[in-house]
């Protein structure tokens, strides 16, 4: 362990520095930025080390150890690497990500500022029917002519929202009170500041195919954003937890089963995973049916 009068200098990624203020495209008008970082993959290493020294290590046992920390999730170490971004984001989506609250968050505020007149019109192929089996989520196409109905109804309304906006802003009435008039579709804007393992969490649910199409595309630049930063802590979140798979006390019974040759129906029915509605009708959610979408996954894995 080096002493404490040791030199210290602040760790950086070359690649990462290129990166701040750079705009990544998201929607219509939105974006993500990097704005500052701190630490990367030494500083995890260093912090579960309990060391001010680098390098004590080789690279290959750095790499081990990163790995070791995300797959017996031992958290603390990844806080020790922070990322600020700045965000422009419809406000549909930012009702959904604040719900994350393990990072800190200054929005745009139009008590102080007017709103510029954008808004998010979503592509053709975004525009679905209700889904199904997710009952938050979309499902198949819709006829064109109610997607462009419903496209231009958004534009439209979008459209005189702004113009009574204005009107009123030009009328005299207060900031904070003309902005009620506009839809979720227009953008805010904020900073965004978390540390790796919050991150980590949100990019967990947020790139999960059942979130909210829009707010993947954000969860995308993001990661794209960490991964650059720390490319070993990224490389073991993304085999572990985005492309893992967490079993239950009866999923494994079934797996138990399968191993001992029983087929996937008679393994979900050993181990009480009902595929069947009481009428005897095929259940399309559940967990028998959440169990044999994970033998999918496996079947499918590279």
């Amino acid at each position: 362990m080096d002493g404490p009068d040791a030199p210290m200098a602040r760790p950086s990624v070359p690649e990462a520095d290129r990166l701040i203020g750079v705009r990544r495209p998201v929607l219509t008008h939105g974006f993500v930025a990097l704005v500052d970082y701190m630490g990367h993959d030494g500083a995890i290493v260093q912090a579960a080390r309990v060391s001010y020294g680098m390098g004590t290590k080789s690279v290959r046992d750095d790499r081990g150890l990163i790995r070791y920390l995300l797959r017996h999730r031992h958290t603390t170490p990844f806080e020790m690497v922070e990322l600020k971004f700045l965000v422009r984001l419809p406000i549909y989506v930012a009702r959904q990500w604040v719900r994350h609250r393990t990072a800190s968050l200054n929005e745009y505020s139009a008590r102080y500022s007017v709103v510029p007149d954008e808004f998010d019109l979503p592509p053709p192929d975004a525009v679905r029917r209700q889904s199904t089996r997710n009952k938050q989520g979309r499902g198949e196409a819709l006829p064109p002519e109610v997607v462009e109905a419903f496209r231009g109804d958004l534009d439209r309304v979008s459209q005189d929202a702004y113009a009574a906006y204005r009107r009123a802003l030009d009328a005299g009435v207060a900031r904070e009170t003309a902005r009620l008039v506009l839809p979720l579709a227009y953008y805010t804007e904020w900073y965004w500041k978390t540390d790796l393992h919050n991150l980590f969490h949100f990019l967990s649910l947020r790139l999960d195919p059942h979130a909210q199409e829009e707010i993947r595309l954000y969860a995308v630049e993001l990661a794209g954003i960490a991964r650059v930063v720390c490319p070993v802590a990224m490389e073991a979140f993304e085999e572990f937890t985005v492309a893992g798979l967490s079993l239950g006390r009866r999923e494994q019974r079934a797996v138990r089963a399968l191993l001992e040759g029983a087929t996937p129906e008679a393994a979900c029915a050993s181990a009480g995973l009902s595929l069947t509605r009481e009428d005897g009708r095929p259940m399309t959610t559940g967990e028998g049916v959440e169990f044999l979408a994970k033998l999918e996954r496996l079947r499918a894995a590279d």
